[in-house]
């Protein structure tokens, strides 16, 4: 009896996206190829990276709270010239360990959704021994640490993403433009609008706003919320408040007196996005890629700088959003499209228009071609 491939996937919890974007590409092969493949995901900092490497995870949220140090970091390695200064630096510290996670997780096929292991992982490889994939989880404002040549193939979500590859030297037959990887149960929700609404138990008649901070509730996240409050917009309001459990108990501290449900981390984002009628959020990829595939109208009110700069631009440029940074602009936004539902309504049809939802079954059909004889 022959052996299934086996596929490896590299990721970090250093943000909810490459979790998640793993996590969709592995349910669209299990719906789409079932039993063809086993698979594996590998945290490869808190699996293998030596101090302090190995402590990333726990410290992101933390770092992401200082944003002027956080740029600067990201724009001092940003460049072709000098990410190799750095990855040659660090290699004799992280080479150990990177042929420790070769050797030690043997499989048919690498897929990263992380932009750091790659140059590690690639010096480890024999080139060409087993066929390498990165697929891009940054948007528009992609950090050179994506990009490698020896890598079999690079997935990127945007024509901006594909451009920032060509221009540091990506060979054109080894990158794509195929989209962000999301859950497939945002292509079929599980039930019509108006019954996911009477199900959670939301109005008919009234806008319903989610209001979101990421997988972390990162960014000013309650300002926001207090604006909306004490402005007494006519809307419903949402809040998911994450893994910010601080954030929730201060929502639920001082009570909101407009309409509202505060919901910690939840699975059912795909419900909740095709039952309302406008997201308020941070600027993540996967976020507003999720929002474009259920139609929704963004209100972007905060973003990391560095990688998630250009994803704002992108949402304004294309028309499916705004980008609000105080919260009396996202007060004022929310209470435009309220009064002017015709304004809301040709958002959301471009909001729709822009979205890629077979970008995970894309990709999982392109690892099976790639694994099976």
């Amino acid at each position: 009896m022959n052996k299934k491939p086996h596929i490896l996937f590299l990721f970090s919890d250093t943000g909810g996206g490459h979790r998640s974007a793993a996590k969709a590409i592995i349910e669209a092969l299990d719906i789409y190829h079932p039993g063809q493949v086993t698979t594996e995901m590998l945290d490869f900092f808190v699996a293998y990276a030596p101090p302090p490497f190995d402590r990333a995870p726990s410290t992101y949220a933390h770092m992401a709270q200082v944003p002027n140090l956080w740029e600067l970091g990201y724009k001092l390695s940003n460049g072709k010239y000098r990410s190799k200064v750095v990855y040659d630096g660090l290699w004799p510290y992280i080479r150990s360990a990177a042929k420790d996670l070769v050797n030690e997780h043997p499989c048919d096929l690498i897929l990263s959704v992380h932009p750091i292991i790659n140059t590690p992982i690639l010096r480890t490889l024999e080139l060409g021994l087993k066929p390498y994939v990165i697929v891009v989880t940054d948007m528009v404002s992609t950090h050179v640490f994506w990009y490698n040549n020896d890598a079999t193939l690079t997935l990127v979500p945007t024509q901006e993403a594909w451009q920032r590859g060509i221009e540091i030297g990506m060979d054109e037959d080894r990158i794509e433009v195929i989209g962000q990887p999301i859950s497939d149960k945002f292509r079929h929700p599980t039930a019509p609008k108006a019954q996911l609404r009477s199900a959670f138990g939301w109005p008919h008649d009234l806008p319903v706003v989610l209001m979101v901070g990421g997988g972390e509730g990162m960014g000013p996240l309650e300002d926001v919320v207090r604006a909306v409050d004490r402005a007494q917009l006519d809307l419903k309001l949402v809040i998911i408040t994450g893994r910010n459990e601080a954030l929730q108990r201060n929502l639920e501290k001082k009570p909101l007196t407009i309409s509202h449900e505060i919901l910690g981390f939840v699975d059912s984002m795909p419900d909740l996005m095709n039952a309302a009628d406008v997201i308020v959020t941070k600027a993540g990829p996967g976020t507003i890629s999720e929002a474009f595939t259920a139609g929704l109208p963004m209100v972007l009110y905060t973003r990391m700088p560095g990688q998630e700069e250009g994803n704002v631009d992108y949402v304004v440029d294309k028309g499916a959003g705004v980008w609000a940074p105080t919260p009396e602009q996202v007060v004022e936004t929310l209470r435009l499209w309220i009064e002017n539902p015709e304004i809301r309504a040709q958002i959301a049809l471009t909001s729709k228009s822009l979205a890629r939802p077979d970008a995970a079954k894309n990709i999982a059909d392109k690892i099976i071609s790639m694994v099976k004889p």
